[in-house]
Parts: structure tokens; sequence; C-alpha cells
């Protein structure tokens, strides 16, 4: 044993001089370590400098090393490298160099994202030629409970953004329509989040207000009841004062024609028309300027049944879709009258409940009709051929509404299973589900809409709510 340890020496390389200097100089540090302090802040910005090589340094926290802690020069290397790795994960405002801001407005546009739309990473944003369909699910939205609107006595039926402002219009069974301005918020007497009182309540319908729809520049809008009457209104001041005396000349007067109740309304921007369809059978064109009879009666001899729900083709001002209660669904020449597709539909006629469709809505740019159904299932149709590209069941329970983004690159949709849910409409599939309402009397979500310039979305509940998310 002997010999190996005066072999251990050679063998390891090692100089016993430099051992012997280490070993003095550790007992040294072991008799004063109750006289050391920790290093000051200058002293550790120049470590840190010397380790990183970086020259402009974000200044150091004091809470990077505790002072009552006495640490070793290797612990404090630790931690400061830890603190360094946390800012970087973190992109304080000052990390400037690691990101930019894109100035491409197209992503901005075409996804309705805002600001996020054009954060990039700056090493990959050579070039800001982005292909929308593959960056759209990256870039996509997340929508976030915002405004909760509570001042209605029963539940919401309908909703209407106003184009360009912050401005939401509801329409109540409590036979009133609400103006709400989504900027005149005041904080919440048991929450953290914002409340918005409405800024004007329409008053003039006999009965439940069933639809409401806003004309394309802002300055009107209409609703339909159980009454059987349309009323126009002019709508108010967003910045009006919700205690300001009354205006007779809101209420611009009402459509008569209707026998029974206006379930659907749908304003056409390029001919200032107005589309009413009515449990009466009938679906009639208004002219929107003028209080006077109808110009055209569709369906007036209830063959296709009793419309549900019509709306406007977007690739053709002349036509129009409409959606019956025998589970049919036909495209109309709105000048000629004439009936001139009837999209493919494969309904059970001998069982009632599965053939309603409770929504029909045209994509904004593509020739295809979306239709939202009581058996729980959403339907796509070509509208030059009528011919059904493709279904799915949606939701738990009925569909009740569905909108489509100004872009139409999403699809929303609610449900009487309390839920919202956003579509990605290229590959069909879900991409976010939020519960949004109560049920009461086994309804829940009556509505749902997108902003046509902002973001937000908001959705119409039975339970007298309305929530707007951003």
């Amino acid at each position: 044993e002997k010999e190996d340890q005066c072999l251990m020496p050679e063998a390891w390389n090692v100089d016993q001089g430099v051992i012997t200097k280490l070993k003095e100089q550790y007992k040294k540090e072991r008799k004063g370590k109750k006289g050391v302090k920790r290093p000051n802040r200058s002293k550790l910005q120049d470590m840190l400098a010397n380790l990183r090589d970086v020259d402009d340094l974000p200044s150091l926290q004091p809470s990077v090393a505790p002072s009552s802690r006495p640490s070793s020069s290797r612990l404090i290397e630790h931690e400061i490298n830890r603190t360094d790795e946390v800012e970087a994960l973190t992109f304080p405002p000052s990390s400037g160099k690691s990101f930019i801001m894109g100035t491409d407005e197209a992503l901005e546009n075409e996804l309705g994202l805002g600001e996020l739309a054009g954060l990039t990473v700056a090493n990959e944003a050579d070039s800001l030629t982005y292909d929308i369909a593959n960056n759209k699910d990256a870039l996509r939205k997340t929508w976030n409970p915002k405004f909760t609107l509570r001042s209605h006595f029963d539940g919401i039926r309908g909703l209407a953004f106003h184009p360009v402002e912050p401005v939401l219009i509801t329409a109540s069974e409590d036979h009133t329509l609400k103006m709400w301005n989504l900027q005149k918020t005041a904080p919440a007497k048991k929450s953290a989040s914002l409340d918005v009182e409405p800024i004007y309540t329409f008053r003039a319908h006999n009965g439940p207000v069933l639809c409401v729809v806003m004309s394309s520049n802002g300055e009107q809008c209409y609703s339909g009841g159980t009454d059987g009457l349309i009323h126009g209104w002019n709508t108010t001041n967003p910045n009006i004062d919700p205690y300001d005396s009354y205006d007779p000349s809101v209420l611009r007067g009402a459509f008569v024609g209707h026998t029974d109740a206006v379930w659907g309304l749908v304003y056409s921007g390029a001919h200032q028309r107005l589309l009413s369809c009515s449990a009466d059978g009938t679906i009639r064109l208004w002219k929107a300027t003028e209080i006077a009879p109808a110009l055209n009666v569709f369906n007036d001899n209830q063959e296709m049944g009793i419309p549900s729900s019509v709306d406007l083709v977007s690739s053709d001002p002349s036509l129009m879709v409409a959606s019956f209660n025998s589970g049919h669904t036909s495209i109309f020449n709105m000048e000629t009258r004439q009936r001139i597709l009837t999209l493919e539909s494969s309904v059970d006629t001998t069982i009632s409940s599965s053939c309603q469709i409770n929504r029909v809505i045209s994509h904004p740019t593509l020739p295809i009709s979306i239709t939202a159904h009581e058996d729980r299932h959403i339907k796509f149709y070509d509208n030059n051929t009528g011919k059904l590209i493709h279904s799915m069941v949606a939701h738990l329970d009925a569909v009740t509404s569905l909108a489509v983004d100004p872009n139409g690159l999403y699809l929303m949709s609610g449900s009487h299973d309390c839920s919202i849910r956003l579509w990605n409409l290229e590959s069909k599939t879900c991409i976010q589900e939020f519960t949004a309402h109560r049920k009461k009397f086994d309804e829940s979500i009556h509505d749902v809409a997108f902003h046509p310039s902002k973001c937000y979305i908001a959705s119409a509940g039975a339970d007298a709510l309305a929530k707007v998310f951003v």
C-alpha cells in the first residue's frame, strides 16, 4: 500500500507544490469565512459582462441573490445565469432586437387579429410574403370573454353589430331592443370585469322581439317580432347620454304585411332592400328607405313549408337563400320571384323534429350555403349545383345560430348545449369552444355574430344575457 501511495503523484502527474499551496489557501478561506461579504452590484455586472460578452445589459434586480443568505461566487454566477435566462424568455420591452412588429397589413386585414397578426421573429422576416392558408391557424386569435351585457329582463333573440363602431344592438323577448357602446364601460360592483350599460332602449313592439339587422352605413336598424311588424329605427349617436329626453324621430315607422311572427331579417346594402321571413309562410322583400308595402312576396302558397331563416347570396346580389321547417333549402331570384335551385337534402320527412333548419347563411366570398339543424348537424352546400359538400355533427344539442367572419376563414356556431364553437372552414375542424350561457326552458344560445370590422364576437342567450368576446 505504501508503494501505491508513493506512485500516486507520478501516476496522476500532480505537482505537490501546487497542492500544498491550495491547501494553505483553503485553510485561510475557512478561517475568514464569516467575514465574506456579498459582491456589490458593479462587480456582478462586470462578471456578467465577462461571461456573456454583452455590452448592453438590463439592470440587475436586487432579488437575484438574497442578502441574508451567504453564498459562494459559483452560486452567485448560477443565480445570475438563471435570472438572465428568465428575462430572455419573458421578452422584456428592452429586448427589441429579438422581435419586431411586421409591417405587412395583409395579415391584419385577412385575419382580423390587429397588431398580433404582425408579430414575427426578426430573422424570419426577410420576406413578408406569407401564405395565408398555411399561417392562419398558427396566427389565429383565441377569443376570451370581455363584457357581459345585463339589462334585459327576458331571453335575447337577436344581435346586430354596427359596421364600423364598437356598438351592439340586442333584441329581446322583453319587447325591447337595447343599444350598447362597448367603449363606455364602468367597473363592475362584484368582479374585476367591466360592465357596459345600454345607452338607448328602443320601444315599439307589442311582443317579443325576435330579430334585428343594421343597415350597411349603420344609420338605421330594423327589428321583427311576434306581433308581425317590422320596425325601422334611426340609430342614435353612440355617445348619447342615456338620460337624455325621448327623441320621437328615432322610430321611423312599421313595415306592415306579415300576419305572424317575423323570425328573420337581412339587409341588402347593394340595393337598399330588406328581406324578412315569417311564420305566416311568406318571405317578403321591402324597400328599406321607405315605409311602404312589400315589393315582392315569395312562397305565398307555402309550397316549401314555413321559412325559418333567410340570407342574401353573397356571390350574386340578385339571389337569396331560404331554409324551411320542412328541411328544404332553396335559392330564389329576387327580381323574377322564381325558385331557381333547391339544395340537396336527405331528411326523413316523417320525423318533423329532425327536419327543422334553424339558420341558413351564405359564405361571404364563396358560392356556399351553410345550414344549422335541429338534429345537431351543420351542412355545407354548393350554390351552383345544389350538392351537399360536407355534413358534420357539430354540437350535443340543436344548432341554433351561425356566423362567418368577414374574411370567410372561420365559422362560429351556437347551440342549445350552451356552447359556442369556432370552426376552421378549410379543414372543417373545431379550433375553439367555450361555454357562454345557461339554459332556460331547454334553450340556451339564440344568436351569434362577428363584428364586420373590429375584433369582437357576441352571443345572445335565453338567460337574458348578451356576451362579448375579444
